[in-house]
């Protein structure tokens, strides 16, 4: 059994270099039949592989799939025969570490889909793969290719707008998920995974491998690796330490019914029903004051020690400015009327 399937229309630069790939409908451990098919008519051969096939070849893949009943992927490759822009077929036997642009895409394209939640892939090596370009109104274009397509432009009476220059471009060019709430579409990377319920306002920002559970209201940072479950609550300018961003190899999440107040941050995974009080940041070495139920000091640990624990209030204290920690039972319960995305 292989381990992912697409059937995508890309970009290439003038070089044949793939520059970005769309796939519609991804499948997540695809059933033999595809990769049976696809080796009648593709000629794949096993592995990882982008197969960049010619109309005819997707045509008869068409064929084959229509004859097993297999309908959606049919219209698909049908579609792709058709095409004006590069087809390519991706077929991955196993998770390993990407060896091209289209293979990567594919894997954040499962991500986005809610196929496979952050941390589920083998995304190693990846930004080797992904050519920074310029993401337009017109799609992708190889920034050395720009200036030549910006004066096409304006000599046709048009203009071409620039939305980005980046390695990644933004989710919902290529996945809409059902039932969620973006006010400034171009803050959530494709490779996102936006739970179900979930509303980021205009401040809020996703990254690539990481999201949210569903049911969470985000106004800040959702940072490389991050994870945030259900009932959430970021709030604005708030930031979470992800691995790309001096993490290291601690996995940063935020548990459920948690809030993190505007301008926090968290260097820490949160265990469930936590609050952070806003403009207090806290890493992994920040000391920490624990209070019992009457204040009274019990111990000072160092804010890593407490990683994950439930129930916890992080406050600084207005008189001696220490970072203090109680026991909060009080679940943070979102407005639901607020996160009605249907």
């Amino acid at each position: 059994m292989s381990f992912a399937f697409g059937i995508g229309i890309g970009t290439q630069n003038r070089q044949g270099d793939w520059l970005e790939t769309f796939y519609q409908k991804p499948l997540y451990m695809p059933e033999a039949t595809v990769v049976e098919i696809a080796g009648n008519t593709l000629d794949y051969k096993g592995g990882n592989q982008a197969i960049e096939a010619s109309p005819d070849q997707l045509k008869a893949f068409a064929d084959g799939l229509h004859q097993a009943g297999i309908e959606d992927q049919s219209r698909l490759a049908a579609k792709a025969a058709e095409s004006k822009r590069p087809a390519v077929v991706t077929i991955l036997e196993t998770d390993d570490t990407a060896s091209s642009t289209p293979e990567v895409y594919l894997k954040l394209h499962l991500i986005s889909h809610r196929l496979v939640k952050p941390h589920g892939l083998k995304l190693d090596g990846i930004f080797g793969l992904l050519p920074n370009v310029a993401w337009t109104n017109e799609g992708a274009i190889d920034l050395d290719e720009l200036p030549e397509r910006q004066m096409d432009a304006r000599t046709a009476g048009t203009t071409l707008e620039v939305k980005s220059v980046d390695k990644f471009p933004q989710m919902t060019d290529y996945v809409v998920p059902r039932g969620v709430r973006i006010a400034d579409t171009a803050r959530v990377r494709l490779g996102a995974y936006v739970g179900e319920g979930t509303t980021v306002m205009h401040e809020g920002f996703i990254n690539f491998n990481a999201g949210t559970e569903g049911t969470s209201m985000i106004e800040g940072r959702i940072s490389a690796g991050v994870m945030v479950g259900k009932g959430s609550d970021l709030g604005g300018g708030c930031s979470t330490m992800g691995t790309l961003s001096g993490g290291g190899n601690i996995i940063i999440s935020v548990g459920e019914n948690c809030l993190v107040g505007a301008n926090a941050g968290i260097g820490i995974p949160l265990g469930d029903r936590t609050t952070v009080e806003a403009g207090l940041y806290i890493t992994a070495g920040t000391k920490v004051a624990v209070l019992d139920d009457k204040n009274d000091l019990v111990q000072v640990v160092k804010a890593r020690d407490l990683a994950g624990k439930p129930d916890l209030l992080f406050r600084r204290n207005s008189q001696n400015g220490a970072v203090e920690c109680k026991t909060n039972k009080t679940a943070i319960e979102l407005n639901e009327a607020l996160h009605a995305n249907n």
